[in-house]
């Protein structure tokens, strides 16, 4: 064989291999939310189950007021809003604050911007008693508002750092030269830049999306009700205090995925390019 087919198969062979590692629970997870309970429980695992029960799919899709299923729609359409909500601002102020640390010269634009990312580094812990006095001064506790401004606090600085390392990848004779006929600096911003980056868009919207919606420590301390308790804390009491329907947290695990699963398949081809060209210069 030669060295050419060798690499080849080899590079098959891998990635068969790790889409079998990451499949694996995704596609155990699928047979376990229409598996009766009993057989889930039963040892050992019967990993084909002898019949199917989709009993859960019903109980979330058109369960009464007091049931789950009432809580995790709930749940299902704050995430919605507060994924949403945190995206577009994030954007917005990402894209503004982006542009003018790629374009604008001025002192300590650098070791500013490396201050956001430092902010994005730090755990969520450390900043969860100051966030959670700001919003209890604020009236904005247990609120889908206030969640979405502490979302922001996460995912702005990760816009910002990944659009500012992208925006000087695209040339300034391309503004230059828009300029020149008489766009504004922001007429060029929206009519030359922004064309110009969106692979780097779509990437940035995908991981602000998946910050926001998969965002759990701070959604579980500054929520109380179904007023603006979002998915991940939703599913988390799925488990009850002496028994778990092991199917029940699957199947609510499965749907809360699909939302950025299809954001996912929508915007997968611009991800990598995005994120390659955005983190190469700067």
């Amino acid at each position: 064989m030669k060295r050419a087919q060798r690499n080849s198969v080899l590079v098959h062979v891998a990635a068969i291999v790790t889409s079998v590692v990451i499949l694996a629970p995704f596609l155990w997870m699928v047979m376990a939310s229409i598996t009766p309970q009993r057989i889930l429980i039963t040892t050992p695992l019967q990993w084909i189950p002898d019949e199917l029960d989709l009993s859960r799919y019903v109980q979330i899709f058109t369960g009464g007021s007091e049931g789950v299923g009432a809580t995790f729609r709930a749940a299902m359409l704050n995430s919605i809003i507060v994924a949403v909500g945190t995206v577009t601002i994030s954007m917005i102020v990402g894209i503004l604050g982006a542009y003018a640390f790629a374009r604008l010269k001025f002192r300590f634009r650098r070791a500013i911007l490396m201050t956001f990312l430092a902010s994005y580094m730090l755990p969520q812990i450390a900043l969860l008693i100051p966030l959670y006095l700001i919003l209890n001064t604020a009236g904005l506790l247990n609120t889908k508002t206030g969640l979405i401004l502490v979302d922001c606090a996460i995912v702005i600085p990760f816009v910002l750092w990944v659009l500012s390392n992208y925006f000087m990848t695209i040339p300034e004779e391309l503004e230059e030269a828009a300029r020149i006929d008489g766009t504004t600096r922001l007429g060029a911003l929206f009519w030359v830049v922004l064309p110009a980056a969106k692979p780097g868009l779509f990437a940035a919207i995908m991981f602000a999306f998946l910050l926001a919606w998969d965002e759990f420590m701070y959604a579980l301390i500054f929520t109380s009700s179904d007023v603006a308790k979002t998915l991940p804390v939703a599913l988390s009491e799925f488990a009850g205090r002496y028994t778990t329907d092991f199917g029940l947290v699957a199947a609510g695990g499965i749907l809360a995925a699909l939302p950025p699963l299809i954001v996912a398949v929508i915007f997968q081809r611009y991800i990598v390019s995005g994120m390659a060209s955005g983190a190469v210069k700067g």
